[in-house]
Formats: structure tokens, sequence, C-alpha cells
């Protein structure tokens, strides 16, 4: 009888963890390699939303840089720091505008800082893309956070 080779040990990357309000618990690191993991452990409804989200910000801003900071991801301009980032909570994904107060309209949540203004993205929503890459596009000519 032939002898088989060895089963191989084949690991499988480990799912991340989800954090209170099924927020993904992704390590610090920068670039998309941390940023896709994140989205994709994003739980229901809301990957897609991340999904729709990291689109139209690469679309929106060409050559924009990514990282995963403080389990969420971050969104910024080589030079000028980070402008936005996104967060999954219970019932929505907050998109965070770090020069928010400065976006002409105003996106609708307020924030204890006074820069901030943040969108809250709920189940249901209808998304409305041309205001978000709006926002999106205006934030990234802004000096941006330094994280």
């Amino acid at each position: 009888m032939p002898k088989t080779a060895p089963k191989s040990k084949v690991r499988k990357a480990a799912k991340p963890a989800l954090l209170s309000g099924g927020n993904p618990q992704i390590a610090k690191a920068d670039g998309d390699a941390p940023v896709q993991p994140y989205i994709a452990a994003m739980p229901g409804w809301k990957r897609e939303v991340g999904r729709r989200l990291d689109a139209l910000i690469v679309r929106t801003v060409p050559g924009v840089q990514k990282a995963v900071r403080w389990n969420s991801p971050f969104y910024g301009v080589e030079g000028q720091g980070w402008f936005l980032s996104f967060h999954c909570f219970t019932h929505y994904v907050k998109v965070a505008f770090f020069c928010g107060a400065s976006l002409r309209p105003l996106p609708p949540g307020m924030s204890k800082q006074k820069d901030v203004r943040y969108l809250d993205i709920h189940e249901d929503d209808q998304l409305d893309e041309a205001q978000l890459a709006v926002w999106v596009k205006q934030a990234s000519q802004l000096p941006g956070e330094r994280m």
C-alpha cells in the first residue's frame, strides 16, 4: 500500500472578534490590507454599507490613504492627515468627518468636538451617494487630523 503524504495543516485566518455594537476588532495598521478585513467582518447589512462607503471614497479621492485606527477604517490624503472614518454601532454605521463643520451643507450629526460632524446610516436609510461624494471631496481638500 503506497504511503500517502501527511495531511497539510491549512490554517484559516481567524475572523476578527466583534466588539460592542458589532464593531470588528482589527489591529492598528496602514494601507488597504487591514481595511478590507474590517469591512468583510462588519455584521449583516452593515457590510454592504462599508463596501459602498469604501468604494465611494476610493472613486472620489484618487490615491486616498487608508488605515485602521481604534478599530475603525480611516481615510486621508498623504501630507494632509485623515479626513474621515467610520465605525459600527448596534443600529447604525457612524461616518465621522473630522473637519465636518467646514462642509456645505453641514452633515446632520453634531459632535462634542466643534469641528467634527457625523452621518449616521441606519439599515433602511436610502444613502444619498451624490451628497456623500460631495462631502467626501470637500473633506479631502481640507487639512486633516494627524493621528
